[in-house]
């Protein structure tokens, strides 16, 4: 326990942490992406919506073995604790790397270094409320911008989404998440020793190709509703979808 505590006292530590939870945040996004899609891939013959069908996969995910909801719970028990231990390690991190440098240079350096970097503790603390605001808005519906309803996800975008403000401040909050992960990636590489510079220019293809993958990914959807590509809900049985 001593030396855990010794770990995460140090930098060293710190930067471990940062990197494995901002990994972990990382492959949720590819997955978060991956599922958001499906709202453009139809619905089935008894017209629930593709998108609708997964949710309901996600709550039963484990059956027989787990009850349902059980893995969700789990998963979300995971990521929420990661993003505020990546927020938390970062913030100290920032203020540790203040107070060695507690004297202003003549010059300002600041220009060598980019946006994403300079402000990485401030977008993502928005991100941190960003989240919390999506799982009162999307999941528990706590918060109505629209006409919600438990397990009916498709309908509960197009409500939302349709009303240009929601889809651009969400837009918005997706391209500040870009800037995040861009410099996170590259961060991710460079505290796992991996950089290196015979691959370095790889490495940052690779951030800049994931990077712009997945934000488009999450501000084509708004986007299709805001622009009215997507076709209206339609009215099916909610007992199809079976009670989780």
């Amino acid at each position: 326990m001593k030396r855990i505590n010794t770990l995460y006292l140090s930098t060293i530590g710190k930067k471990a942490i940062a990197a494995i939870t901002g990994l972990v945040l990382f492959g949720f996004l590819i997955g978060h992406v991956a599922g958001n899609l499906k709202v453009f891939t139809g619905s089935s013959a008894d017209g629930v919506p593709h998108i609708d069908e997964y949710g309901q996969f996600l709550k039963v995910v484990g059956e027989p073995i787990l009850p349902p909801m059980f893995a969700l719970w789990i998963a979300r028990a995971v990521l929420l604790g990661s993003l505020v231990l990546h927020v938390w390690v970062v913030a100290q991190l920032a203020k540790l790397s203040h107070a060695a440098r507690p004297m202003k240079y003549v010059r300002n350096h600041k220009v060598a270094s980019s946006w994403a970097a300079r402000y990485m503790m401030y977008s993502g603390l928005l991100i941190l409320a960003f989240v919390v605001f999506h799982i009162l808005h999307f999941t528990t519906g706590t918060i109505q911008l629209g006409e919600f309803e438990h397990g009916m996800i498709y309908s509960n975008l197009f409500n939302s989404f349709s009303k240009w403000p929601i889809g651009l401040a969400y837009i918005s909050v997706m391209v500040v998440l870009g800037l995040h992960l861009y410099h996170g990636i590259w961060s991710l590489f460079q505290t796992l020793g991996l950089d290196n510079p015979d691959r370095n220019n790889a490495l940052r293809t690779f951030a800049v190709v994931m990077t712009v993958a997945l934000t488009i990914g999450f501000i084509v959807v708004p986007l299709a509703f805001m622009f009215g590509g997507m076709l209206a809900p339609v009215e099916y049985a909610h007992d199809l979808l079976t009670e989780g």
